[in-house]
């Protein structure tokens, strides 16, 4: 009878979750299609699919998306550089700071985003930086890097140095090393830290807020959209950001799944 019970309650507490996880996402997609007339797209109206025929019928909007797209973007690329070369060095080499440097990481995760926000803006408005793009990226790169560094170190883990020296023994230099034997390891922690990355630089609203002077990313254009009406434009383009970053993930795993599988041939072979 307990059995019974767990195998029945179990899935269903499990759904449960999964639906309340995903119902604001639901109804994003589903009011995409809402055929209203005025500004405020709360109540249903009707079926359409005009708002995905024109989706960057508005011009601040769309600049605004283009805006966050590009930042982020510049954000993954820093963050991924730099949050990789921190786990190399964390990962192969004793030093004295090291144990401040973790605990740094950690603070930098934990720490709150309007702290983060407030600091930084004193930080560029005391060293004369415009704010701007500049300023949006360079606060990204910041709050990404302890993600980025996190995720490939825990990668690291489970990597043999022995390989690294056996390669370097046959004569391979430090660089061919790294890109021969080191990287194509990492590679799948590498590819996760960068979609890490990129979600929380796209979907940054607190910190962005604070650095981006008259510079609209989309997550700010919709917040100030909220006091006249958010257009259904903003549900039509949030679809494609998630659709876009489902297809990513499903890539993601897909190239861990075949590395994974290449390994294990070259391991038996």
């Amino acid at each position: 009878m307990a059995t019974r019970l767990r195998k029945l309650i179990l899935p269903g507490y499990t759904h449960l979750v999964m639906l309340w996880l995903f119902a604001p996402i639901i109804v994003m997609v589903a009011y995409g299609f809402n055929d209203t007339h005025g500004k405020f797209n709360i109540s249903w109206s009707g079926f359409t699919l005009k708002w995905f025929t024109h989706p960057f019928a508005i011009d601040s909007l769309t600049s605004s998306v283009l805006t966050s797209l590009g930042t982020a973007t510049l954000g993954m690329l820093m963050s991924t550089v730099l949050g990789t070369m921190i786990a190399l060095a964390s990962h192969r080499y004793r030093y004295r700071g090291k144990a401040l440097l973790d605990a740094v990481l950690v603070l930098d995760i934990a720490a709150s985003e309007v702290v983060i926000g407030s600091a930084l803006l004193t930080l560029f408005i005391s060293g004369n930086v415009p704010l701007g793009v500049l300023t949006i990226v360079l606060a990204q790169v910041m709050f990404s890097i302890p993600f980025v560094a996190i995720t490939v170190r825990a990668r690291l883990a489970g990597f043999d140095p022995s390989l690294e020296e056996a390669a370097q023994d046959l004569g391979a230099s430090p660089i061919s090393t790294f890109l021969l034997v080191t990287l194509p390891v990492i590679f799948p922690g590498v590819v996760a830290a960068a979609l890490l990355a990129f979600a929380l630089c796209v979907d940054d609203y607190v910190i962005t807020s604070f650095v981006s002077g008259n510079t609209l990313t989309f997550p700010l254009w919709v917040y100030g959209a909220t006091r006249e009406g958010v257009p259904p434009q903003v549900n039509v383009i949030g679809t494609f950001i998630f659709v876009g970053g489902g297809l990513l993930a499903i890539t993601g795993g897909l190239v861990r799944s075949w590395r994974s599988r290449q390994l294990a041939r070259e391991s038996t072979s």
